[in-house]
This record gives structure tokens, C-alpha cells and sequence, in this order.
């Protein structure tokens, strides 16, 4: 069996979509299964077993025989929630109970970190030194959070003989409709160009960065599930590994796009960054893919162009 947390969720969902689509079999899903508004995203999915997120350190236990692979991807993935305790409970000790049962089961495991882990980026954007986790400062608990578990899961001695952190950067794409704020821009400007014909950008708070010029490294959810598979796959050489597209866009690069994937005259403004997340707020990342490209990963990543593209005419505009 491989089994998916977070199931019913943008990235986990996609994940076992692509998974049924490449002929793999006995998935099951681990989700809170309440929340009616993402029970679409696992419409058309043949599933072994739905396994409640609470049950699931206890379901491992009596099913460790049959388990083929973990992705750990669900967490709680608010980064404008301040409180510290959700995330530990969710992010940290949660998965925490995870990694141990792998480690004792022999279980190969992927669980999803982020970009939120590298703050402001003065340290970099770097996945070769195991020592920079020790060094980073997230700029909120939820990259705090993510940064706690890399460091702890480092510093195990008792460990999955597989395993990989996946520091996940911008990701956009289909499945991320259920996520409110926290979904990507692109969906925002989608909706926002359907809604009245125009994109609201924020505007810089910094001398160094024009309005829109604000820089992310997107990733398109296809090619972290590609990469998944390839983890899946390949178990070999564990450890921390960036996944973005390894090239930083502009958000008016990414507003222009969506545009013309909609076939709509441009008509970009901007307004203040919300004060809630404006200390708090990423300039730019950008991911150094070197590490996963060196142990044999060597498919392209979707362009923004082509990610968008994609997106917009084969699920935003059908849907």
C-alpha cells in the first residue's frame, strides 16, 4: 500500500491522481474527512482505505506489513495563523509519531517541509548543508514549525532508511481551490480578472523592489508530483531537497500570464500588503535544485508560461 496524509488536501490530492494515472494501486487516503469542500478533490480515486488523520499512528501499527511507501503531506499550512500550539501539535509532534514508525517499520517516507523554513533568505536558499536548518530563521510559526521537524528529524539516530524532507516553494495548480487565503495567486488573479476584468497586486514596502516586483520561485504542482514519484522510486540518498522550478518569476510576470492564458487585456493595480503578514512578508526565493538533480532527476520543470497555461485553460476556465 502507499499511503498519502493530507489526502483530501491541493498537493496530496494531485499526488494520487497522478499515482492512479501511472498504474499504482492500494492507495490509501489519511485525512480529517469532515470537511465537505475538498471531498471533490479525491472524486475518481479507487481507494484501498480511508484512514481518519487520529487513527492514523495507530493504523500504521496494525498495517506496518502492508506498507509500501509514506508521503507525509498533510500539516497545517497557515501562515497567517500565530498561534505556536497548532502547529506543534500538527506540524512537529504529529509527524513526529509518523517518522518514528517508519524509522521502526522500515517504511520509506517522504514528508513535505517548505520554503517558509529559509525566512528572508539571508542565509540563502541552499539544501546541500545539513547544518543551515540549525542556522534559519522563518519569519512565522509556520515556517518555524517546519524548520523544528527538519532539525529534528536530522538529528535522529533512529531513522527510515529512506527518507526525504521535500521543502515545497510556491506551488500553484489544480486542487487548490478549497485553501481560501492561502491559495496560490494564481487562483486569485483567476478569479479576480473573472470577477471584474482586473488583478490587484501588493505594492513593494521596500525601496529595492518595484510594485509586483516582488520575486517567488512557483513551482506547478505536476512537477512536485513527479518528483514525489521519482523519490518513490528511486530510495536512495535521504535528505532535505528543495522543489520549485529553480527559477524566480516576478508577480507581475505571473498576473501578465494569467491574462493571457484567459485571453484578457491587462489591467494590473496594486494595493497596501495587508499589515497582519507585511513584517513577515518573503521578497524573494528562489530554489537551488542541484541537489536533486545530482542524484538523477532530469526532467524539466513546467516554465510559467507553461504552468499557467496550463492551469488556466484546462481546469480554471472548465471548471
Amino acid at each position: 500500500m502507499i499511503v498519502v496524509t493530507g489526502a483530501a488536501g491541493f498537493i496530496a490530492s494531485r499526488l494520487l491522481h497522478e499515482l492512479q494515472q501511472q498504474g499504482y494501486a492500494d492507495l490509501v487516503a489519511v485525512d480529517d474527512f469532515s470537511r465537505a469542500d475538498k471531498a471533490r478533490n479525491l472524486e475518481g480515486i479507487k481507494l484501498a482505505a480511508r484512514v481518519d488523520r487520529k487513527q492514523f499512528p495507530a493504523w500504521i501499527d496494525a498495517n506496518e506489513k502492508l506498507i509500501q511507501f509514506i508521503f507525509h503531506l498533510g500539516a497545517r499550512t497557515d501562515t497567517t495563523e500565530f498561534n505556536k500550539a497548532v502547529f506543534d501539535e500538527l506540524n512537529v509532534h504529529y509527524s513526529q509519531q509518523v517518522w518514528d514508525r517508519c524509522a521502526q517499520y522500515a517504511i520509506p517516507l517522504v514528508y513535505a517541509s517548505s520554503a517558509a523554513t529559509y525566512g528572508n533568505g539571508e542565509l540563502g536558499y541552499g539544501d546541500t548543508n545539513d547544518e543551515l536548518p540549525f542556522k534559519l530563521r522563518p519569519l512565522n510559526p509556520y515556517g518555524e514549525s517546519k524548520n523544528e521537524f527538519d532539525m529534528w528529524a536530522l538529528s535522529r539516530a533512529d531513522k527510515p532508511f529512506f527518507w526525504a524532507g521535500l521543502k515545497f516553494f510556491n506551488v500553484y495548480g489544480p486542487n487548490e481551490y478549497h485553501k481560501g487565503r492561502m491559495a496560490s495567486v494564481v487562483f486569485h488573479a483567476f478569479n479576480q480578472i473573472q470577477a471584474t476584468g482586473a488583478m490587484k497586486l501588493f505594492r513593494s514596502h521596500r525601496p529595492d523592489f518595484a510594485d509586483g516586483g516582488q520575486l517567488r520561485d512557483f513551482v506547478y504542482v505536476k512537477d512536485v508530483c513527479e518528483v514525489c514519484i521519482f523519490l518513490m522510486e528511486h530510495r536512495k540518498h535521504s535528505g532535505l531537497y528543495n522543489l520549485g522550478s529553480g527559477q524566480a518569476r516576478t508577480f507581475q510576470d505571473l498576473a501578465r500570464n494569467v491574462f493571457s492564458a484567459m485571453g484578457r487585456p491587462e489591467q494590473i493595480g496594486f494595493i497596501d500588503t495587508p499589515a497582519d503578514i507585511r513584517d513577515k512578508y518573503q521578497y524573494f526565493t528562489e530554489a537551488e535544485m542541484g541537489k536533486l538533480r545530482s542524484i538523477g532527476y532530469t526532467k524539466p520543470f513546467h516554465s510559467l508560461e507553461e504552468g499557467i497555461s496550463d492551469y488556466v485553460t484546462q481546469y480554471l476556465l472548465k471548471a
